[in-house]
């Protein structure tokens, strides 16, 4: 079966930054719906009419991946409205942070814990690869119908590094 629009895709792949450092790898096939939200445009373009077995590879730039830096999601709050045990690279849903943080702060997005400070807490709204250069090696390894349920949701299940909250020392990208 070739990838058609819908479609599951189960993957592999390498993806690094543009000096060649490994970001992310996915040594065992995931699947991923195409036609849905579990890819990006681009990586779903490029597979249309692969099967099985066919590799690709990309260069994304911020544009077709995970957007520009953007410096208004970042923000600086004070240490005492949150919890003692924030540790930094911990996830927060917007909606879920504490009150009396910048009511300016989009609540519908995942802020990362980057810096901590004495007093201060530093979260950005940016995805984790905002802002990079990315270059991807994919290896298809099957392809098959998407389900009703799936096509329904819009997806496999997993969604291309996707922002999930995640417990302290957590470093999934995907």
């Amino acid at each position: 079966m070739k990838i058609t629009s819908p479609c599951v895709v189960a993957l592999t792949w390498t993806l690094k930054d543009s000096l060649g450092e490994i970001l992310d790898e996915l040594t065992d096939p995931v699947e991923f719906m195409v036609g849905g939200e579990d890819l990006l445009a681009k990586i779903e373009q490029s597979m249309l009419g692969l099967g099985a077995g066919d590799k690709l590879k990309l260069h994304l730039e911020p544009e077709d991946a995970f957007g520009l830096f953007n410096e208004t999601l970042v923000f600086l709050e004070s240490r005492a409205l949150f919890p003692p045990e924030l540790e930094v690279g911990m996830t927060i849903e917007g909606h879920a942070l504490p009150l009396g943080c910048n009511p300016d702060a989009p609540s519908d997005i995942f802020y990362t814990v980057t810096d901590l400070y004495p007093d201060h807490v530093v979260l950005d709204g940016n995805h984790p690869l905002a802002g990079l250069s990315l270059y991807i090696d994919i290896r298809v390894t099957d392809v098959r119908e998407a389900s009703v349920d799936e096509v329904g949701r819009g997806s496999a299940g997993t969604g291309f590094f996707k922002i999930v909250p995640q417990a302290p020392g957590g470093a999934n990208l995907h």
